[in-house]
Parts: structure tokens; C-alpha cells; sequence
């Protein structure tokens, strides 16, 4: 049994955190609201009074924060706690510098580090179905894979440090133009009087297959689990969408890559966050592509 440390306990981290009590071993947590702590709390963590606790003693320490601000304060905070020999995951998504910036303040300490964020949403958290995508070294890696196993299915080593945050906006990026073009096809056959039964039918098993039309198809009816068919309900929320598209942004900026579609994706949601929408899943882009200012069902 491992002692594991988890500070972020919110609609992502506090299921992870409870997986890791059903896998068997001893978690204690910190977040800054009552309420996520007490929602662990239930779910069997230790909730210690500060940051600073919970490294006490903790095998592993795992952080699950807004921002790579939060991050780096955090971790400036607690590491001179952390005890010999532990490693400190990030699963937040934040910038790949300020991944690299933990990297270096956990050596600096002789502390192993490694950059996972996550894909699979809050249903994915809550399941253990979550895929990790992981910068760090072999050895840190194959340290805390039997960890992340508990609360992922997929662990994916992905390169030295900040690769896992690399890959996780490059996969966001992906999914965020990808349901903007599936979004504008399922409107252009509603114009064209194609029932979106027939488009789905088509496309699903054909050339315009993808992820975003079938596992989280943006018109209610074709796939029963997807939040289209709940009134837009998150899954991933258009805030979230939003700011792993400018994070892509300006690693692009950063790196000299060229990513129109990319820079087109980010200015899109960020109108159709700016209509009341950031609560909204990021799938519900299609109603403002059909020129409805917020969530509509067609059918209704």
C-alpha cells in the first residue's frame, strides 16, 4: 500500500483520488474548497489542513490545478516537504514551459517529476477510463504507472518532460476542429433537408468517420451517451475546450508552427463562450454555428 498525496480535489481529482482508495491505498487530500473536501472526504481521503501536509510522508504526490501559475506555486510550496525518494505527477493541464518549470523545480530538490494530463472528462475520471499522456524519464515513469493504472486505462509514455502536455493540447486541438467540422456538416444537412440519422449513417463509416462525430455526436438521436441527447450537458466543457485551444495557440506561437485551423477553432469558441456558453459542452458549438446564441434541440 502507497501513501499518495492529491491536491486538487475537484470534479476531475476528487474521483481519481477515490479510485485510489478502491485500488487499496492510503490517500490524503487538499483543495482550497470545503466542498470538494468533503466530497472526498466520504469517499474515504484524509483531508489534511494545507498543501504542505499532504507531501508528508506521501510515496507519491499527484496535483490536479487550473493553471501552470497554480501548478508552479503549488509545488514551489510543498516540494521542500516532500520526503526522499517521492515522485510528484501533474495530471492539470497547463502550458508546456510551465510543465518544464516543475521538471526542473523538482529535480532541483532530487525529487522525480513527471508531466500526465488527462483525457476522458469527468465520466472518464469517475469510471478509471481516463488516458494518461506522460513526460518524464523511463524510470520515473514505470514508478508511478501502477498508480495511474488505478485511475486510467490508457497510459501513454509520451517523451522527457513536458511531453505529456504537448501531446494533450495537440489531441485537444484535434477534437476542438474536428467537432467544428462535423458540427458545420450536421447543419448543412439540416439546409439540405438531410435527416442527421442518414448524415451519421453515412459519415460514420466513410471518410468523415472521427471521434467527435462517432463518440460525441453534436445532434441529439445517433449516439444515445452523447451530451447532445442531456441539453449539452458536460462531458467537456466549452471553457475547458477553450483553454486547451489557446494553450495550443501559443505553443504554436512559441514553436513557429503553422496551425490556421487551429487559430480558427480557438476564435470560434471563444464567440460562442462569450454568448453564456462556458458551462456548456463543447459539442453544443453547433447551435451557434446555426446561429442560435445558446443551446437549442432541434427536435423541439
Amino acid at each position: 500500500m502507497a501513501k499518495i498525496g492529491f491536491i486538487g480535489l475537484g470534479n476531475m481529482g476528487g474521483p481519481m483520488a477515490a479510485n485510489l482508495i478502491k485500488g487499496g491505498h492510503a490517500v490524503a487530500g487538499f483543495d482550497l474548497a470545503a466542498a470538494s473536501c468533503a466530497a472526498a472526504r466520504e469517499a474515504g481521503v484524509s483531508i489534511a489542513g494545507s498543501a504542505r501536509e499532504v507531501v508528508d510522508e506521501a510515496d507519491v504526490v499527484i496535483t490536479m490545478l487550473p493553471t501552470g501559475q497554480h501548478v508552479l506555486a503549488v509545488w514551489q510550496e510543498v516540494l521542500p516537504s516532500a520526503r526522499a525518494g517521492a515522485v510528484f505527477v501533474d495530471s492539470s493541464t497547463i502550458d508546456v514551459e510551465s510543465a518544464r518549470s516543475t521538471h526542473q523545480l523538482a529535480g532541483e530538490r532530487g525529487i522525480t517529476a513527471l508531466d500526465a494530463p488527462v483525457s476522458g472528462g469527468v465520466g472518464g475520471a469517475k469510471a478509471a477510463t481516463l488516458t494518461f499522456m506522460v513526460g518524464g524519464t523511463v524510470a520515473a515513469f514505470e514508478q508511478a504507472q501502477p498508480i495511474l493504472a488505478l485511475m486510467g486505462r490508457r497510459i501513454v509514455h509520451c517523451g522527457d518532460a513536458g511531453a505529456g502536455q504537448a501531446a494533450k493540447i495537440c489531441n485537444n486541438m484535434i477534437a476542438g476542429i474536428s467537432m467544428i467540422a462535423v458540427a458545420e456538416a450536421f447543419t448543412l444537412a439540416e439546409k439540405l433537408g438531410l435527416s442527421a440519422q442518414s448524415l451519421f449513417d453515412v459519415a460514420s463509416t466513410s471518410s468523415g468517420q472521427c471521434w467527435s462525430l462517432t463518440s460525441y455526436c453534436p445532434v441529439p438521436g445517433p449516439v444515445p451517451g452523447s451530451p447532445a441527447n442531456d441539453g449539452y450537458k458536460p462531458g467537456f466543457a466549452t471553457a475547458l475546450m477553450l483553454k486547451d485551444l489557446r494553450l495550443a495557440q501559443a505553443a504554436a506561437l512559441a514553436s513557429g508552427a503553422t496551425t490556421p485551423l487551429g487559430a480558427e477553432a480557438a476564435q470560434l469558441y471563444a464567440l460562442y463562450a462569450a454568448a453564456g456558453n462556458e458551462s456548456q459542452d463543447f459539442s453544443g458549438i453547433i447551435n451557434f454555428l446555426r446561429g442560435s446564441p445558446s443551446i437549442s434541440d432541434p427536435r423541439s
